[in-house]
């Protein structure tokens, strides 16, 4: 096979989704031999270069001009330019926001092949196969991408971070003109955040539309606050406007691998495991002894929210003390 490319954008720096994504290149090329090569588009967070310089081979920097801020036709225009002379049998991609906008557009343009939302990513027979859930996470199917590049972002949250080398990887700071666009984003919306991104939480603690309004979420915060834990919802919650839609964790929403999920007053239905499904450990309270998310927790607790939530947070605060 040759070489492995994964595609990491700068603002983002050396977060869990890019140590995931590096993680996956890293054992896709000891399974096929050649180098692993990184391409970071847009500035680099401080310390970004230096930390994935020990955990790759060769380093690709585009990050003046325009690429300071994301545009879709630009960037993908300077992606199709750069991979084109690097020859990857795979280009690997996170799963944030640009990478999933960009990763089946840049398959075309290099004449490859593309997936989403892979669980794993590896050769068999020297073909790229890679794994994805299937049938709202209820089964996994493997697929063969046939045309090379494989181009594919992958659940990068939940995949094992990359090893250091032992090398330092070459840089190179590459200029590359970008082409008038017909499509570009004029205006951008940051909402006000406390504590780190919702993907990068080591605990969150979630409610769902068994909680029934908005008030109940502010005794969900006060025990999120306890263990220093992120908030997040389902997509009811958000949907009935009770928490930002930035809470939302689904299918549709983000895609979280906290080392604990904290599941309150929700069911647990197929697209919201598919969000949170990577978690390394899951407890849920829900008052349905026959809820599907007992069936995916380690520690569940059959009882109303309102008398466990109090409770948990009292015995939380008396053992930090």
């Amino acid at each position: 096979m040759s070489d492995v490319t994964v595609v990491l954008f700068g603002e983002y720096g050396m977060d869990r989704a890019a140590q995931g994504v590096v993680g996956a290149g890293q054992r896709l090329q000891r399974e096929g031999g050649g180098a692993l090569h990184a391409v970071v588009v847009g500035p680099p967070a401080p310390g970004m270069i230096d930390a994935l310089a020990a955990l790759v081979d060769r380093i690709v920097v585009a990050g003046a001009g325009e690429l300071a801020q994301y545009q879709p036709e630009g960037t993908l225009a300077v992606l199709a330019e750069l991979l084109e002379p690097l020859s990857p049998g795979v280009v690997l991609l996170g799963n944030d926001t640009y990478s999933q906008e960009v990763t089946p557009r840049l398959a075309h343009r290099l004449g490859g092949s593309s997936l989403a939302d892979a669980v794993a990513v590896g050769l068999e027979g020297g073909a790229v196969r890679a794994t994805r859930s299937a049938y709202g996470g209820k089964a996994l199917a493997v697929y063969e991408l046939k045309r090379s590049p494989a181009v594919v972002w992958v659940r990068a949250r939940a995949l094992a971070p990359g090893e250091p080398t032992g090398r330092q990887a070459a840089v190179e700071e590459q200029t590359i003109a970008m082409p008038a666009a017909s499509l570009r984003i004029v205006e951008r919306k940051r909402e006000a955040q406390a504590g780190v991104r919702l993907e990068e939480a080591r605990v969150i603690v979630s409610g769902g539309r068994g909680l029934g309004g908005p008030e109940p979420f502010e005794a969900l915060k006060t025990l999120a606050s306890t263990i220093g834990a992120q908030t997040g919802a389902s997509r009811a919650a958000c949907d009935a406007g009770w928490v930002p839609p930035s809470w939302q964790v689904g299918q549709t929403g983000k895609k979280v691998a906290p080392e604990l999920y904290l599941a309150i007053a929700i069911s647990g239905a197929s697209q919201h495991l598919l969000g949170m499904g990577d978690s390394k450990v899951i407890a849920a309270v829900n008052t349905d002894p026959d809820a599907p998310i007992f069936k995916h927790c380690s520690f569940g607790i059959v009882e109303d929210y309102r008398k466990v939530v109090p409770l948990l947070t009292e015995k939380l605060t008396e053992l930090r003390k």
